[in-house]
């Protein structure tokens, strides 16, 4: 399959949108001059301009239409092999000092960064359409939304932030005529795909985004972890919000007490799971809605945490989703889905590791190449990626689109750790929370490229995503504390501790909303817990456990505490912090020196 496509001939009245404000038509035609496409193509996020790109794409062979019959009006993308993943190596943040980027992010001088992007994308759209697309992220009516136009000459860039962004109108009505306005400019172009010419480079200051060399979504869907996190951690500081990479879910019970919560797993550890959780049979009458799976964009009011989903769709990690790990993403992604990187069955359906039901017998892998079961080869990329409107979810959250955001009543932070962190615990109070939030760790998965399986520190699963310098984060992490009145509780989990067999103690999935009823009733006051070293903890009878097949003895070691594992624990978090090179707000640095006395204690 081809990433880059020719130019386009798009039919009278499409592709014609240009929009009234002159800043966006003077930074176009600066770009155009720059990148020489063949045609200029301004997107309006209409139904005929949906239709004319995706049979442009299947004709240019940029896509495949899947069986309409097994996955109504899907497609099928297959990325370049070279580029499969997020490639944080290359990805920078570029402000006027290395200072302000801090030790976690790579840093590159702005004045350098844009002549060399600029000599990259000299010429680089001759021969090819450059799309315009204008788009907002947030709900149209929210005092946080923000507003991009992201300039590309990929079709299934264009395809994908139909999905996720709202697109189009929206955004050139939201924008307006003020040449001053505030809003994103990003700049993507395919290059030749060459991993030596890959770049993801964010300007904070001027609010720009500019990725060469990549097709792939993280790095050039420019709406989402760019702007959404990277460029928007930014702004939120400097205006007083938070952007963070979190769920967020609504929980309401039985008698109709309905409370929300975030929750920030770094990728691959079940967010999506865990926004669409089904409860199991025993909370029967409990509703679980979604409200987003991936980013939340907080302010606060009256004293609390409101929060909105900045996006428009889910991109979620494709393996291992069945209709036992998560029966409403299945229903999400069974129509109008852009799938991209996994097998193609000889029917017309998709196929994945861990989808329902046996391997066919024969299919088409990720790379284009025949497979079957004896393969050595797995079938779909790991980090295989589906873009579906979050429309589509049968549990979308009914205020998913009200401006104001939802009140937030518990942050959850978690990671994918198999051993020392316990099933679920709760922070005495904010500032020990941003500490659990900061020291935070995870073995790596196959979302980002590298080694997997490796324990590493993840703040707030913002590491690879905060677009300044960490410890000022943190201390804004701190600052929000100090200006709520009704904070939410902070609670950090762990569905994946293992035993001595390897094997999972804790079965997840719907049971985890055993481990989400019990902070739920925390929040509402209850006293269920117990007081530990490391926050306040479940006892064995605290947790509703009923009906599930768990022994005690899992039980008490996925709630237990070792303390030899917590001491070499501690030391990691204080190498972590050192690692840092002096960054750490002291007030963090004595919730460690708190937590070793507590277990001297």
């Amino acid at each position: 399959m081809k990433d880059i496509a020719p130019a386009i001939s798009p039919p009278n009245g499409v592709g014609d949108a240009k929009p009234t404000n002159q800043a966006v038509l003077d930074w176009v035609q600066d770009v155009a001059k720059l990148a020489q496409p063949e045609n200029i193509f301004w997107c309006d996020g209409s139904e005929g301009e949906k239709d004319f790109l995706l049979e442009q794409a299947s004709r240019d062979d940029v896509l495949i239409k899947l069986n309409d019959k097994k996955v109504p009006r899907s497609y099928l993308h297959r990325s370049n092999p070279n580029d499969v993943a997020r490639v944080e190596q290359f990805t920078f943040i570029c402000t006027p000092t290395k200072e302000e980027a801090g030790p976690t992010n790579n840093w590159s001088e702005p004045g350098e960064t844009y002549t060399k992007l600029h000599g990259l994308l000299k010429g680089a759209m001759r021969g090819r359409t450059m799309f315009v697309i204008p788009y907002i992220m947030g709900p149209r009516d929210s005092p946080l939304t923000k507003v991009g136009f992201e300039i590309t000459d990929s079709i299934y860039v264009v395809l994908s932030m139909r999905i996720m962004t709202r697109m189009g109108a929206v955004a050139v009505k939201r924008l307006g005529n003020d040449p001053a306005a505030e809003w994103n400019r990003g700049v993507h172009s395919l290059l030749d795909v060459d991993p030596a010419r890959r770049f993801i480079c964010h300007f904070p200051q001027d609010n720009a985004i500019i990725s060469v060399g990549s097709g792939y979504g993280g790095n050039v869907l420019l709406s989402k972890k760019c702007l959404a996190l990277r460029i928007g951690s930014y702004l939120a500081r400097k205006q007083g919000w938070m952007a963070e990479h979190m769920l967020i879910l609504g929980v309401e019970s039985p008698e109709g007490r309905k409370h929300y919560v975030v929750a920030a797993f770094p990728s691959a550890c079940g967010k999506t799971n865990f926004a669409m959780l089904i409860p199991p049979q025993r909370f029967k009458g409990w509703k679980i809605t979604t409200v987003g799976d991936d980013i939340a964009w907080m302010q606060i009011r009256n004293g609390r945490l409101y929060a909105v989903n900045p996006e428009n769709g889910y991109f979620g990690v494709v393996p291992g989703t069945s209709y036992k790990s998560n029966p409403n993403a299945m229903k999400s992604i069974a129509h109008d889905t852009l799938y991209t990187n996994v097998a193609l069955m000889d029917d017309g359906d998709v196929w994945w590791e861990g989808k329902n039901g046996a391997p066919p017998a024969h299919a088409v892998d990720w790379r284009g190449n025949d497979w079957t079961p004896d393969s050595k080869e797995k079938a779909a990329h790991p980090n295989s990626r589906f873009a579906t409107p979050m429309r589509n979810n049968p549990v979308l959250d009914p205020e998913v689109e009200r401006g104001e955001g939802v009140p937030i009543s518990a942050i959850i932070f978690g990671g994918r750790r198999s051993d020392t962190m316990p099933l679920v615990f709760q922070a005495f109070d904010w500032n020990h929370g941003v500490y659990l939030g900061a020291t935070m760790a995870s073995e790596t998965t196959a979302a980002a490229t590298g080694a997997v399986g490796q324990v590493r520190r993840d703040p707030m699963a913002m590491l690879p995503f905060c677009g300044y310098n960490i410890g000022d984060y943190f201390r804004h992490w701190l600052e929000i504390g100090k200006r709520l009145t009704n904070p939410p509780l902070i609670f950090n989990v762990n569905w994946f501790r293992k035993g001595a067999d390897g094997k999972f103690l804790w079965p997840g999935f719907g049971d985890n909303m055993r481990v989400l009823k019990w902070m739920i009733d925390r929040c509402e006051g209850s006293e269920a817990a117990v007081q530990s070293p490391i926050g306040w903890l479940p006892r064995l009878h605290d947790l509703d456990l009923a009906g599930l097949d768990i022994d005690h003895k899992s039980v008490a070691e996925l709630l237990g505490i070792d303390h030899e594992e917590w001491q070499k624990e501690l030391d990691a978090h204080g190498t972590f912090f050192q690692s840092l090179g002096g960054v750490v707000p002291q007030d963090l640095l004595r919730q460690r020196e708190g937590l070793a006395a507590r277990f001297k204690e």
